[in-house]
């Protein structure tokens, strides 16, 4: 392929740094990037090491999304957790169908269903956050360029809920109630596996959507799965949506804390039982990773334990 790739999100996050991996495993594979970065630092720099080409700009400034698809045939999107979602969706979609590019790996989020494709399912989107995922999906759909990941949260959203009380008390307080509420869940490290190996495929993708569910925990099991992978017990110690706001309120950004507080009172409410998709199997030839393994992998980040007090 010698076409370079365009990536956005290539410098990475704070947390699941999905665009940064994506880059780094076509790079491996020896495929041009086009790496598309909000400024230029020591992270942009590392990529242009490893061998990106990088162009700064805006994904909400409609010249540089054009200036950043020259010569470009495929493109993976994705946006941070904050506002402009929608905007930015459809400036980086009219762009690419303006571009005649033949494949956006569009990376957005879990729909409830296998294929949400009628407007009837935007009734039930659980936050605004996700309502505007959906509509994305729709305009990458539409203007018939769009491949759409469709993924729940990620383990690295798990671990960062609950790292700080954990590594300080042993002990997750969470509002997620009783313990026996469902969270779908994902390693980004696999929904980047994913997209990177629809963009490197020589041909296009055989559907539109791809929905990515790892495995379906309940509350009580995340904690177990976390305390067995700590060698140590964790408690789940649930607390109320009010408390959850004032402990984040300095953390997030308003449309991150929206997002995240009406997502957690969805998943209380929610009868339904989610299932898991062998999408990272069929699409990559690999297994996902579980969750314990993640959490293996990042024992770390939770500390060797323990305090003993045990208020909010």
């Amino acid at each position: 392929m010698s076409q370079p790739i365009l990536i956005t999100g290539a410098a990475g996050g704070r947390q699941g740094s999905t665009g940064r991996v994506v880059a780094g495993l076509l790079l491996k594979q020896g495929a041009p990037v086009r790496a598309f970065v909000h400024k230029l630092d020591g992270r942009s720099q590392e990529l242009r090491e490893q061998g990106a080409e990088i162009v700064e700009g805006d994904l909400l400034n409609p010249h540089s999304v054009e200036a950043a698809m020259k010569d470009v045939k495929r493109a993976y999107f994705t946006y941070p957790v904050a506002d402009g979602l929608l905007e930015a969706a459809t400036i980086f979609a009219a762009t690419a169908r303006e571009a005649r590019l033949e494949l956006v790996v569009n990376n957005s989020q879990f729909q409830n269903t296998p294929e949400a494709s009628t407007f009837r399912d935007l009734r039930h989107a659980p936050s605004f956050r996700n309502l505007q995922h959906r509509l994305a999906d729709r305009i990458f759909e539409w203007v018939q360029v769009g491949a759409n990941i469709q993924a729940p949260p990620y383990y690295e959203n798990v671990r960062t809920l609950l790292k700080a009380r954990v590594a300080t008390q042993d002990t997750a307080f969470l509002p997620w109630g009783n313990g026996n509420a469902v969270i779908p869940l994902v390693g980004a490290e696999d929904v980047a596996r994913v997209a990177a190996a629809l963009l490197a495929s020589p041909g296009l993708p055989s559907q539109n959507v791809y929905p990515l569910v790892s495995e379906t925990p309940t509350v009580s099991e995340i904690v177990e799965t976390l305390g067995r992978a700590l060698g140590r017990p964790i408690q789940y110690v649930p607390i109320t949506d009010e408390q959850w706001a004032e402990a984040v309120k300095e953390q997030l950004n308003p449309h991150a804390f929206d997002h995240l507080s009406r997502l957690w009172q969805s998943f209380r409410k929610s009868e339904q039982r989610y299932r898991a998709t062998d999408t990272v199997r069929t699409v990559t030839g690999r297994d996902p990773q579980t969750l314990e393994e993640f959490f293996r992998a990042n024992a770390g980040a939770f500390g060797a334990g323990a305090a003993s007090s045990r208020s909010v």
